[in-house]
């Protein structure tokens, strides 16, 4: 494929992409639209790019239930993407629950 045509992808993948809530001055699609500019840009990179916004790999690779609920924790990452959802929403744990360990 020509240059031109793997710069215009990567810039179409690049705008797909989603925002960072937790790093906003630090973005991919950025960058993704940096390497587009990239004189030697490849087919690969426009590839890779394609399975992470996909993501194939994640269906191609399941995890196992025993890996997403550890018997030691068994709702560790339940919590923390509770966690994170409520972050970028802007509601935090009040100080009280992080002190007793209360989620």
């Amino acid at each position: 494929m020509p240059p031109s045509n793997l710069s215009q992808q990567l810039r179409l993948l690049a705008s797909q992409w989603p925002t960072d809530p937790f790093r906003p001055n630090l973005q991919l699609q950025t960058f993704l639209l940096s390497l587009a500019d990239h004189p030697k840009v490849t087919s690969k990179a426009v590839i890779a790019t394609k399975a992470l916004l996909k993501d194939e790999l994640k269906n191609k690779y399941p995890l196992r239930p025993s890996t997403t609920r550890p018997a030691s924790v068994p709702e560790h990452y339940k919590r923390m993407l509770e966690g994170f959802e409520k972050g970028a929403q802007g509601i935090g744990r009040p100080w009280w629950k992080r002190v007793l360990g209360i989620y």
